[in-house]
């Protein structure tokens, strides 16, 4: 038997992460198995739309070989954005692209049409559905609510903030990152309610003041996915006097309230947002720049490895990048036919990723603090700061869709 099908690699969890880095692994003919504790591919709302970046999740998708698959659902009109106040006061603008070639470095996609894709590229039986982890021993095996599962070169936890496999390499768990509210979907908008469908502009807006954040996000159908969040204690769900996932008048009342003064259309998302879509919801967060020293036959990628609040738009793309790292990792080794390195890459790709999302979840966390300060000055310094680090990626972007035409590339620009 060839070292390629001798080896076994047991992913944990069919999100983003999970799912890119089963593509890569099947690519390479290296037998993997996803565990997933759902029970099918739509037994659950996959919600917002993800913004993936250029060197980032998109590389990924690039690597996967998904590039065809990806533009038929990619929305480059997505880019267009706005940042304001209560007051809807534009502090940073940005329009949307026609197309690749106009984009400014990033795409949309809807998280459900890329889990979609990603599902689609690799064999049905790869994805075990069903499949709750309780918890995995310290030789590897895992102890799931059907029975057991052994015999893994590989365990990889891309299970997510409440990661099952994190135990056996860290003692650190998620804590709360200050800030809880509710999503929302709000259907057909562009009939129902013309004049919130044209304030998004078929992209996003981010309003912030007074602690409090409204987010509505076009979607490829046309609806709109909605995020409203405050400063609040973490046990707020218990104390606010009312069932908040399912008395959707007591939410409108507080939402109202807590809303009181903003601008009428900002205001308004909440209050017409379909009332079977309610989800309370709490943000949670690991620290900034926590590290696990290296274990034979375990690593993590995505949230399992580094939850973050959705305050810069790296999640997804971090996720994706964590497992082309890896995929490279362990393809690497297997393809010398020698399997003993495989944690040596591994570890190497660990260490890359600290360093990688360290940076990232301290911009996310600077941009959390800012975007949720009751000080207006804090808030505008940092939409300054970060319209300056945009026009430097804008110009950065316009710098390498010019080397791609001139080298004839439309892919991977760097194998490395």
């Amino acid at each position: 038997m060839s070292v390629q099908l001798s080896y076994r690699v047991a992913i944990i969890g069919a999100g983003p992460s999970g799912l890119t880095l089963a593509r890569l692994l099947h690519l390479s003919s290296i037998p993997c198995t996803v565990f997933e504790p759902e029970s099918s591919s739509d037994s659950r709302a996959q919600g917002s739309t993800l913004d993936l970046h250029d060197s980032t999740g998109l590389e990924a998708i690039d690597a996967c070989g998904l590039r065809e698959q990806f533009e038929k659902y990619a929305r480059y009109d997505g880019e267009a954005m706005i940042i304001c106040n209560k007051n809807f006061k534009s502090y940073i603008q940005e329009k949307g692209a026609r197309n690749r070639e106009q984009s400014h470095g990033s795409s949309e996609i809807d998280r459900s049409k890329l889990r979609e894709i990603l599902l689609a590229s690799v064999p049905s039986d790869t994805i075990r559905w069903g499949c709750k982890l309780e918890s995995v021993g310290e030789d590897g095996t895992l102890h799931f609510e059907h029975g057991t599962e052994s015999g893994f070169g590989l365990v990889v936890g891309a299970d997510g903030a409440w990661s099952k496999i994190r135990p056996v390499l860290v003692d650190v768990k998620p804590y709360y990152a200050g800030i809880g509210g509710f999503c929302f979907q709000i259907s057909e908008p562009e009939r129902r309610f013309p004049d919130l469908y044209k304030a998004v502009n078929r992209g996003s807006v981010f309003a912030f003041d007074d602690g409090k954040g409204v987010m509505p996000q076009q979607l490829g159908d046309g609806s709109l996915n909605l995020y409203v969040f405050f400063r609040r204690d973490e046990d707020w769900m218990d104390k606010c006097g009312y069932d908040p996932s399912k008395d959707v008048e007591a939410v409108r009342k507080d939402i109202g309230e807590m809303l009181e003064g903003w601008n009428p259309t900002l205001k308004k998302y909440p209050l017409v947002a379909d009332e079977d879509s309610l989800v309370p919801r709490n943000l949670y967060m690991l620290p900034d720049g926590h590290k696990w020293v290296h274990r034979r036959g375990f690593t993590l990628i995505g949230d399992a490895a580094h939850l973050m609040t959705p305050f810069a738009g790296a999640g997804a793309n971090a996720a994706m990048k964590d497992a082309l790292n890896s995929g490279r990792a362990i393809t690497k080794a297997i393809a010398i036919g020698n399997t003993e390195t495989v944690d040596e890459n591994v570890k190497i790709s660990e260490e890359e990723m600290f360093e990688r999302a360290g940076r990232i979840s301290w911009e996310t966390e600077r941009n959390m603090k800012g975007f949720f300060s009751l000080d207006s000055w804090h808030f505008e310094k940092l939409l300054i700061n970060t319209a300056s680090e945009m026009a430097l990626h804008a110009v950065t972007s316009s710098l390498m869709r010019s080397i791609r035409w001139i080298s004839g590339q439309r892919t991977v620009l760097f194998d490395n």
